[in-house]
């Protein structure tokens, strides 16, 4: 069985950022990735400095070039389970019944959006049915945008939309609208739909509008939905940390899960973070894992010094002889 300083669960931004700098440590360390981004349906990621427009899998090849460069490992598969042997060493099992042996773990495993069951959401995700305006906002600017409701923040998410166009539907499909929710609505000229959507309107691989449950169609260019963020985070409800009463994880500054030798970054634990915030929250991780095992790595030198040395520790500890009278 392979033994490294720390297993890294999820080869993402957060992943990778963390692992280079632990191999830049000199530690040695597992990335296991199952191959399955949240943003591979995008064609290009926005906001992170120095690489705005590059296409996410782009991303992630040029990382884990860099990774392996500092003598890193990648391995593909699916971790089924996490398990402590002892104190100081977890085994992790993936793919097909492989396991390896870790000092640390780094849970990278992000989350899943669930979107309304509305046809044709899915077959958009990340094309012309977008979720983050600060990610794609600046693309879509001053043509004829969407709002999805029926979840949680849509109203929120309709209001800070407005600021990338001019032209602005709400439409509250399942849900139900407040006297200030619509009071706001007006006030940012952002036009309100009653009825159920029962379809995206698509043809020659383009959005062409919203359908609603009695024929109407209202024309868009982009719709954006607020979905309900579910986090990845089985494997570590598994190890045992707490988490709050929302079902996700509670992690400190540093990533440090209540669990001694587990720590999490990125979307598993911070559902707002972006590519480039997940990217420094693996840095930072990476950083306080290291940190822990050197206080490890000289707990152990010690006492093997002491140990190997007991008798001139002996020698120059002892009380002296009084000689004088």
């Amino acid at each position: 069985m392979n033994t490294y300083d720390v297993a890294v669960i999820g080869g993402g931004a957060a992943g990778l950022s963390a692992a280079l700098v632990l191999t830049r440590a000199r530690r040695s360390v597992a990335v296991i990735d199952a191959g399955k981004p949240r943003n591979a349906p995008a064609g290009h990621l926005q906001g992170f400095l120095s690489r705005d427009g590059i296409p996410p899998t782009e991303l992630l090849a040029l990382g884990a070039e860099e990774v392996t460069a500092y003598g890193g490992e990648l391995l593909h598969g699916t971790v089924s389970s996490i398990s402590r042997v002892d104190d100081a060493t977890f085994e992790v099992t993936f793919g097909e019944g492989q396991v390896l042996s870790a000092r640390r773990i780094l849970v990278t495993t992000g989350l899943r959006d669930e979107v309304p069951d509305v046809p044709g959401v899915s077959e958009r995700w990340g094309r012309d049915l977008l979720h983050c305006p600060y990610c794609h906002g600046h693309e879509v600017r001053d043509q004829r945008l969407g709002v999805l409701g029926g979840t949680p923040g849509a109203v929120q998410h309709a209001l800070l939309l407005r600021q990338w166009s001019h032209d602005v539907v709400y439409f509250a499909h399942t849900g139900s609208l407040t006297a200030l929710d619509r009071q706001q609505l007006v006030a940012r000229a952002i036009g309100v739909v009653e009825g159920t959507v029962t379809r995206l309107v698509v043809e020659d691989d383009a959005l062409q509008g919203i359908e609603l449950a009695d024929g109407q169609v209202v024309r868009r260019d982009a719709v954006f939905v607020r979905p309900v963020f579910v986090p990845n985070t089985g494997l570590l409800v598994e190890l045992g940390c707490v988490t709050h009463d929302n079902g996700w994880v509670v992690a400190d500054a540093t990533g440090g899960t209540s669990v001694a030798g587990v720590w999490a970054a990125g979307n598993a634990v911070d559902p707002r973070a972006q590519v480039i915030t997940a990217a420094g929250q693996g840095s930072a991780a990476a950083i306080a894992i290291n940190n822990d095992l050197v206080d490890e790595d000289v707990r152990h030198d010690v006492a093997d010094f002491l140990t190997g040395h007991a008798d001139d520790v002996t020698a120059t500890t002892a009380p002296k002889e009084n000689n004088h009278a």
